[in-house]
This record gives structure tokens, C-alpha cells and sequence, in this order.
């Protein structure tokens, strides 16, 4: 098992984005309109199909506070012949890092901790972690401190200077020898072996996609003294009513579950095998709970989710966040002199937040995925992707189960949301 393991559409709204009566005050005019075109997602997202990017595929659309879009195409199982449905669950992977910062940014409101505190101040093994500084005159690796502490902030933004993987550099090859996501490891487990890893940077200077997201869930169960899932459950899942999204999924809820498609040298989809089908979602013998992967989900399940991020951080009633911490999550975290971003500029005109992408300008060209200052989302390695976008008072889920991970999906949904013409507002 490799480690890094979303009705018919209500009707469809022809209000110019700029009209929306409840969108988030302050927010800025937007330069274009769209609407929302049932006809053009349906055509999107079979072409997904037909051309063989995807064997199933769904999209969830809210907007203005109603749902505006429901539409699959394909099939969830190619080989049952089952189809794509409202209620199939699929393996979201690092959509679940959104899931794992709300649960510690609610024990910041709490006064738990302050963004700039030291990591090792609550987890004292990370004091020790050493930075990977080349090699010597002998090969041999040069390992020195940090010119800086690992602080908070750095996990939330990934700035740590953490890897996510084996690789053939030494802290690649040591992260080989400890493996600290292996699933047989607890989290305060995964913590001591990650501490060992060298970083491969001082603490925030550059952006380094890693396993920082996963400290964040030990972080929490530090802090509270509650298994991480558990923590979860009790504080996001069962407040917002989000009754089939887990990372430990009951037996008989696997029939509903999407089978896992990867493209073959030849260019075609292929299942895997069953093993990673289920993952480790359906047995009971894991013991890593990882923050930044894992959890099971479904269209509307995680879009209740993405509603209470737009809502300022509150859903029918129940809040969750406060609309100060949602707007800092969704706010640019990198500083001008983090230059080295690593693949992030691919997802756009941004940066970084707390564990999500943020749309700081318009789209630069017309290759780029069509979005609204001011977005955030976050995807998972199946291709799957949620975002929000205060500025039109929407949000969308789409689901599709396919790696190699292919942002041409993304960008196909995206267009056919917003038409290919759309900019959105400027920025300052």
C-alpha cells in the first residue's frame, strides 16, 4: 500500500457574478460575467470520459447559497459496470490537509499555541532536526542546525524544509531508511522518525510540498490528548453532518466505493489492484492516521464542508471556524523572498495560505486555470479538487479517481464553470 493514499441539477442561475446580493462584504466587482451553463459542465465532463482522461467522473456546484449543478458521466467501477452516482464515496487523498487545518487552526482560537511559536516546543524531538548542507571533499553528508527554529507557522505553510518521500539525495535516502509514513507507525510515532530526517532548507525559505501537514495532525493530538480521527470526527464531521466522510470506513460501505484507474505506458487507464482499491480504509489493521491523506469521502459530504468555508467558517447553524481565522487560512502566507515555490506557480497567479492555494491575481494566461481573486481550493492525488470562491458566492466539488494526477481535468472543469473567457476581479 504506497503511503499517499465528491439529482439532477436544481436548475440553472443566469445572475451576473457582480449581482450576487450575498456575497462576502467588501469584496471587489468582478471584470467579467459568467453563469452558470448545465449544458456546457455536462459536456465537460463527458469529454473526460470519451477521450479516455477518466472512467468516471462527478461535479457538485453551490452557488448563492443553493445547489446550481449535480452531473456525472462514466462509470465508478469500469469493470462492474457500476456507474457514477450522488453516493459513491471516493479516496479524496490531499483533500484531506484542508480537514487537518481547520481541526488545529480551532485549537489556535483556543489559545492552544501562536503562529510563530517553535515547533519543539510542543513536539521537543523536532529541536534536534538537523538541515542537509551538501556534501564534503569525501561524499560524505555535512549536517548542520538550522539558522532557525521549525516554527508553526512553517507546517501550516510548508516552509518547514520537510521532504514527502524517498528520493536519491541523502535526506531522501534517509527518509527510505526511517519511512515515517509507513502505516504501521502511530502518529507520535511518524513524528520521531520524521524528526531524524535532514530538513532539505532552513525553516522558511522556500515552499516544499511535505509531509508538514501530517505534523499538523500529531500536533493536534498532542495538544488534546484525543486520537487525531477521533479529534476530527468529534469536532468537523459530526458538527457538520458529514456522516460518510472517515479515514476508517465500515465493510459495508465498500461496494459504493470508486475503483482507483492509472494510465499505463500505452496511455490507457488500468485498475489497480484490490489491495490499493481499498486502501487502508476498509481494514483494521492500521495504525497511522495521516493528516495529510486518507480520508474517504462523497460529493455532498464534502461539500458541506467547502459550504462552511464559504459561509465564514458556519453551517445551518453551527460554526465551526470564526470568519477572522477562515479569512487568515485563505490569505497569501509566503513572503516576498520565498521565491523558490517548486511546482506551486503550475496551480496559477498565487500562493499559499494555511494548507490551501490562494488566487492573489487574475489569470496571466490563457493556458491557466480560470478562477476569481481571491479563490482558495486544494486537489487530491487522484485528480480530485474542491474550491472556493468568495467573490461569486460559490464553491464546487469535482470528483474523478485517476492518477498520474492530470490538471487538464481541472482546467476542462474550470472553463466549462466559468466559460473560457473569464477573468474575474483585478487585483489591487
Amino acid at each position: 500500500m504506497k503511503s499517499l493514499l465528491l439529482c439532477v441539477a436544481a436548475f440553472v442561475l443566469a445572475i451576473p457574478s457582480a449581482t450576487h446580493a450575498d456575497a462576502p462584504t467588501g469584496a471587489t466587482a468582478v471584470s467579467s460575467k459568467f453563469r452558470i451553463d448545465k449544458a456546457r459542465i455536462d459536456r465537460a465532463l463527458a469529454d473526460m470520459v470519451s477521450s479516455g482522461r477518466a472512467v468516471g467522473v462527478s461535479a457538485l456546484l453551490w452557488e448563492d447559497g443553493r445547489e446550481v449543478y449535480f452531473g456525472t458521466a462514466g462509470r465508478a467501477d469500469r469493470e462492474a459496470q457500476r456507474p457514477m452516482r450522488r453516493d459513491t464515496l471516493v479516496q479524496i487523498y490531499s483533500m484531506t490537509k484542508p480537514v487537518t487545518g481547520v481541526a488545529l487552526m480551532k485549537l489556535w482560537e483556543q489559545g492552544r499555541f501562536r503562529l510563530d511559536d517553535p515547533l519543539a516546543l510542543y513536539l521537543p524531538e523536532f529541536g534536534q532536526t538537523k538541515v542537509f548542507a551538501g556534501v564534503d571533499a569525501a561524499g560524505k553528508p555535512v549536517l548542520r542546525a538550522p539558522d532557525r527554529s521549525i516554527l508553526i507557522r512553517d507546517i501550516l505553510r510548508h516552509t518547514a524544509g520537510f521532504g514527502y518521500g524517498a528520493g536519491e539525495d541523502y535526506p531522501g535516502m534517509e527518509w527510505s531508511r526511517f519511512d515515517p509514513l509507513k502505516a504501521d507507525h502511530d502518529l507520535a510515532e511518524f513524528g520521531r522518525r520524521l524528526a531524524k530526517v535532514p530538513l532539505l532548507f532552513d525553516p522558511g525559505r522556500r515552499w516544499h510540498y511535505s509531509a508538514a501537514v501530517d505534523v499538523q495532525a500529531l500536533l493536534v493530538e498532542k495538544l488534546t490528548g484525543v486520537p487525531f480521527e477521533s479529534y476530527v470526527r468529534q469536532q468537523i464531521f459530526a458538527p457538520l453532518g458529514m456522516r460518510e466522510s472517515a479515514w476508517t470506513q465500515p465493510e459495508n460501505r465498500f461496494p459504493r466505493l470508486a475503483a482507483l484507474y492509472e494510465k499505463s505506458s500505452d496511455g490507457k487507464l488500468q485498475r489497480v489492484s484490490e489491495q490499493e482499491q481499498r486502501g487502508l480504509n476498509f481494514t483494521s489493521d492500521r495504525k497511522l492516521t495521516m493528516g495529510g491523506a486518507g480520508i474517504v469521502s462523497s460529493a455532498d459530504d464534502y461539500m458541506r464542508f467547502a459550504r462552511m468555508l464559504l459561509n465564514n467558517g458556519s453551517l445551518d447553524g453551527v460554526r465551526i471556524l470564526k470568519p477572522s481565522t477562515v479569512k487568515l487560512m485563505a490569505t497569501d502566507q509566503l513572503d516576498p523572498l520565498v521565491t523558490e515555490r517548486s511546482w506551486l506557480p503550475s496551480k496559477g497567479n498565487g500562493g499559499f495560505g494555511i494548507d490551501f492555494f490562494v488566487r492573489t491575481g487574475q489569470p496571466r494566461v490563457a493556458s491557466e486555470n480560470r478562477g476569481a481573486l481571491g479563490e482558495y481550493f486544494w486537489d487530491g492525488r487522484a485528480s480530485t479538487l474542491f474550491w472556493v470562491d468568495p467573490v461569486n458566492n460559490l464553491t464546487a466539488v469535482f470528483l474523478v479517481q485517476v492518477f498520474p494526477f492530470d490538471g487538464t481535468l481541472h482546467r476542462d472543469f474550470r472553463r466549462a464553470v466559468y466559460g473560457d473567457s473569464y477573468l474575474g476581479p483585478k487585483g489591487d
